[in-house]
């Protein structure tokens, strides 16, 4: 995650991010967010895995970064998705070919190395134009410089009710 997207998650989240730099030393980042009981975080999970917010349909992830890859494979999991999870635009590309008609919609990252999300959407939309693809960035520059090119399009860090929102509306949109 860049710095950028840590500090906009903290914030979101109530919360405050602690610097301490010493030349010659290094620099030390201190997350602190607001403590929420446990029953709080569980009525708000089953509030977002409710049948009318849950997902349905497969979700290709495409995420560089191996961490936010698992975190948001999992995520869409709980959610309701079934997911599978592609480390960069060519691997997506190849899932895609060797699986015709098994994903519902795509869900990319837009900043990665190779082909970025939006070079990967509009290859995606040449091939199979009915397959929704969603983007989600935490970097606005490049959206600035590219714009999303009609692709639906998530700021990092996105509230998992938006998520599952844009997911849906996409597939259903797809089905319609």
């Amino acid at each position: 995650m860049g710095l950028s997207q840590v500090y906009g998650f903290a914030k979101q989240s109530g919360g405050e991010v602690g610097v301490d730099s010493t030349p010659g030393e290094g620099t030390t980042f201190k997350i602190y967010l607001p403590r929420v009981p446990a029953a709080v975080a569980e009525a708000a999970l089953e509030s977002a895995a409710t049948d009318e917010a849950r997902g349905h349909g497969h979700v290709l992830v495409v995420e560089d970064n191996e961490q936010v890859g698992q975190f948001s494979t999992q995520l869409l999991i709980e959610l309701g998705f079934e997911t599978t999870w592609a480390p960069n635009a060519e691997a997506a590309l190849r899932l895609l070919e060797k699986h015709p008609g098994r994903y519902a919609a795509v869900f990319s990252d837009v900043v990665m190395p190779g082909m970025n999300g939006v070079e990967l959407g509009k290859e995606i939309r040449r091939r199979m134009p009915d397959l929704p693809v969603v983007l989600t960035s935490g970097y606005s520059h490049v959206l600035a410089q590219e714009g999303s090119h009609g692709f639906e399009l998530l700021h990092k860090p996105y509230a998992i009710e938006d998520l599952t929102r844009v997911l849906r509306s996409a597939i259903r949109q797809r089905a319609a």
